[in-house]
């Protein structure tokens, strides 16, 4: 038995839980073109969620505040609190 699973991103939003056979994490890939929001306030009950930015500018809405994000930034953010990310204009958000 392998110790290790690979899974492969495509199109502007990968989910892995089932692709990786993950029991107890959700993970994702997610592209938003420029001037793109997640089209939905996102709130997860019990996990806190771990978001890289790998490319691109943009900001995250949370609890009723603004953050700018950019490449290179890893943001922990905890259960139940009510998050969107939007790219900027001028730039996707990886």
């Amino acid at each position: 038995m392998k110790n290790y699973v690979i899974g492969h991103a495509e199109g502007l939003r990968s989910e892995f839980h089932e692709q990786l056979g993950l029991m107890g994490a959700e993970a994702s890939v997610n592209i938003l073109s420029a001037g793109g929001c997640v089209s939905f306030v996102h709130s997860p009950k019990e996990n806190e969620e771990i978001y890289v930015i790998i490319a691109g500018k943009g900001t995250l809405k949370i609890d009723g505040g603004v953050v700018e994000v950019k490449s290179g930034d890893v943001i922990k953010i905890a259960p139940q609190r009510k998050r969107q990310f939007m790219a900027s204009e001028d730039t996707d958000l990886s």
